[in-house]
């Protein structure tokens, strides 16, 4: 099996949506829309090309992740951030890894692009992982109700977070 990573191209955009609509078909806490999510986020001003990236292994394309910018904002400060939204790999390549592959090589990609933060709603039992802690660990809510252990943020950079504290705001396309 040959896994690469690689950014994704507008060729790849309609294997990718199907990827996404596969991979949360299922999904217990999913609305089934976060293909058109990603569709509405790669024409905004959140989107970051280098940061939507897909595996392909054998040359057909098996996942796929999207990061965006996102702000963290209080009454004194605004800092930028990055939201993880979504993973996605397709069924049959499931528990293989790829998808926490993709997830380590978007975090290598985003630092240096200068980002120091990434945030995320997702499964407690999954992202840490990868280095992700509660949000509230840092004093960062989301802008509606979830519980506590499913709001996560990783540092990308050591201290990346701090004096950072506050309520995400994403792009008007999240919704």
């Amino acid at each position: 099996m040959t896994l690469i990573f690689r950014k994704e191209t507008p060729a790849d955009y309609k294997f990718v949506e199907k990827i996404i609509e596969e991979a949360f078909a299922n999904e217990a806490y999913s609305d089934q829309t976060e293909h058109l999510l990603v569709a509405r986020l790669r024409n905004s001003d959140a989107f970051i090309p280098e940061l939507s990236m897909v595996a392909e292994v054998n040359g057909e394309i098996v996942g796929h992740i999207l990061l965006t910018k996102i702000t963290i904002k209080n009454a004194e400060i605004t800092s930028a951030s990055l939201a993880l939204a979504p993973v996605s790999v397709k069924p049959a390549f499931q528990k293989q890894g790829i998808g926490g592959m993709l997830i380590e090589e978007a975090h290598r990609i985003a630092r240096p692009l200068g980002y120091r933060s990434i945030v995320l709603l997702g499964h407690a039992g999954y992202y840490p992982r990868f280095g992700y802690r509660k949000g509230s660990d840092f004093g960062i809510s989301l802008p509606f109700e979830v519980p506590d252990e499913n709001c996560m943020v990783l540092e990308l950079v050591e201290g990346g977070l701090e004096g950072v504290r506050g309520e995400v705001v994403y792009s008007e396309e999240f919704g």
